[in-house]
C-alpha cells in the first residue's frame, strides 16, 4: 500500500523523488519485519488481558502430560495477535498488485479461521478436542484445493490477466495444457533437474504440501515456544528463496526457476518473522499466552503455500524437518497402536507419548531442553536448505 502511494506521489512532483527507496524489496522487507514486531509487542499485553477477561483459557487433555496441568487456564488463541501483525504489516508494505502475496495472505487467514473455530469450541464448549477431525480436514481441503487451482496457473503466467485466460484455455481444451518447467517438481542439489507434474499432479502436490505443513506445525505446537521459533527460521529461509526466485539475475546464476513477482513474498516472510518474534516474547517459558490452532494452522499453511510458489517443496521438508518428524511420530504411534490392538487385543506404543516432544519429556528432558534443542536442529536444517542455493 505504501509502495503504491509512494509511486503516486512521485508522479505528482519531482520533490518526492526520495520515495524511490520504497521500490527496493529489501528496504520494505526490513520495515515489514519492524512493523509487525512493534505491533506484536505493543498489542500483546492488551490481547492477553482481553483473552484473560473473556476467560479464553487453554483446556488440558486428561491424558496429557502431568506437568502441563499447571498450564490449564493460560490464555489461548494468541495466534490472533500473530495474524493481526502479519496482515497489517504486509498490507502496508507489499505491492498490492502482486497476486502471490494475496494468495498466501488469503490461505493464511483462511486456515486461521478454521483454527479460530476449533479454539472457540474448545473454550466455549469446554471440549479439549475442539473441532472434529473430519470437519477440520474438510475445510482445510477446500482451502488447499482452491489455492492449488490458483497457483498452478499463477506460476505458469507472469501477467495477472493471463492467469484467467490460461485457466479458461485449460477447461476448453478438455483439461489438457502443457505447463512450463517452472511448474515441475524441483530437485535440490542438482542443476536444472525437475519432474513435470501436469495440472492435476501439481494440484495434488500443492494440496498435500499446504494441508500437510499446516497440520504438522499444529502438532508441533505443544510446548512453550516450540513451534513459533522454527516457523520464524523456516519462513525467513523461504523468504531468501522467494527473493532469489523473483530476480532474473540471481535465479539464472543459481540455476533456480525465475518466477516474476515472487520476490514480493519476502515482505510476507519478513512480517511473519517479526510477528513470530513478538509472539515469542510472551510465549517463552512459562508462557503468558498460547498460539492455539488459530495460529498454528495458519502459519503452517503459509509456509506450505510459499514453498509451493518458490518451487521448494522438498527443501521445505528438509528445513521443516522438526515439523515432519513430529507429524510422522503421531502417524506411526496411532497406526501401530491400532495394528497391535487388532492383532493382540491390546494396543501397544512405539513412543512413550506422541507427538515426539512429549516422548522426550517422558524420557526425562525438561521442557526448555526439548524446545531449545529442537530450535538448534531447525537452525541446522535451515542452513542445509539454504546450501541448496549454491550446492548444485
Amino acid at each position: 500500500m505504501l509502495l503504491n502511494l509512494a509511486q503516486w506521489l512521485q508522479t505528482l512532483s519531482p520533490d518526492w523523488g526520495f520515495l524511490r527507496i520504497f521500490q527496493y524489496i529489501t528496504f520494505r522487507a526490513v520495515m515489514a519485519a519492524l512493523t509487525s514486531l512493534l505491533i506484536g509487542l505493543i498489542a500483546g499485553p492488551m490481547v492477553i488481558r482481553r483473552l484473560t477477561a473473556l476467560k479464553i483459557g487453554q483446556p488440558i487433555r486428561g491424558y496429557g502430560m502431568e506437568t502441563h496441568m499447571a498450564k490449564s487456564g493460560t490464555p489461548t488463541m494468541g495466534g490472533v495477535l500473530i495474524l493481526l501483525s502479519i496482515a497489517v504489516s504486509t498490507l502496508l508494505w507489499f505491492d498490492i498488485t502482486n497476486r502471490f502475496v494475496w494468495i498466501v495472505l488469503i490461505v493464511t487467514l483462511g486456515f486461521g479461521a478454521i483454527g479460530w473455530v476449533d479454539d472457540w469450541r474448545k473454550v466455549v464448549n469446554k471440549d479439549p478436542e475442539g473441532m472434529r477431525s473430519r470437519e477440520k480436514y474438510f475445510w482445510q481441503s477446500v482451502i488447499g484445493l482452491l489455492a492449488a487451482l490458483c497457483l498452478v496457473f499463477s506460476i505458469s503466467e507472469s501477467s495477472n490477466m493471463r492467469v484467467f485466460d490460461l485457466f479458461v484455455n485449460w477447461v476448453i481444451s478438455g483439461f489438457d495444457v502443457n505447463l512450463p518447467p517452472t511448474a515441475g517438481l524441483m530437485v535440490p542439489f542438482f542443476k536444472e533437474v525437475s519432474y513435470p507434474l501436469g495440472v492435476f499432479g501439481f494440484m495434488i502436490l500443492t494440496y498435500l504440501v499446504i494441508v500437510g505443513s499446516s497440520n504438522a506445525v499444529n502438532l508441533t505446537d505443544g510446548l512453550d515456544g516450540l513451534a513459533i521459533m522454527p516457523v520464524v527460521m523456516v519462513g525467513s529461509a523461504l523468504g531468501v528463496f522467494a527473493y532469489v526466485t523473483g530476480s532474473s539475475v540471481y535465479a539464472k546464476y543459481l540455476f533456480l526457476p525465475y518466477i516474476p513477482g515472487t520476490g514480493e513474498l519476502l515482505i510476507f516472510c519478513a512480517a511473519m518473522a517479526g510477528a513470530g518474534l513478538a509472539f515469542l516474547w510472551f510465549n517463552t517459558h512459562p508462557a503468558q499466552v498460547f498460539m492455539g490452532d488459530v495460529g498454528a494452522l495458519a502459519l503452517g499453511g503459509a509456509l506450505g503455500t510459499i514453498a509451493v510458489i518458490v518451487r521448494q517443496e522438498i527443501v521445505l521438508a528438509i528445513m521443516g524437518g522438526i515439523f515432519v518428524v513430529e507429524a510422522l511420530s503421531v502417524m506411526a504411534q496411532v497406526s501401530y497402536f491400532k495394528y497391535t490392538k487388532k492383532k493382540y487385543g491390546e494396543g501397544r506404543r512405539i513412543l512413550k507419548m506422541a507427538p515426539l516432544h512429549h516422548h522426550f519429556e517422558k524420557s526425562g528432558w525438561k521442557e526448555t531442553q526439548v524446545v531449545v534443542r529442537f530450535w538448534i536442529i531447525t537452525m541446522l536444517l535451515c542452513l542445509v536448505g539454504l546450501s541448496t542455493l549454491k550446492l548444485r
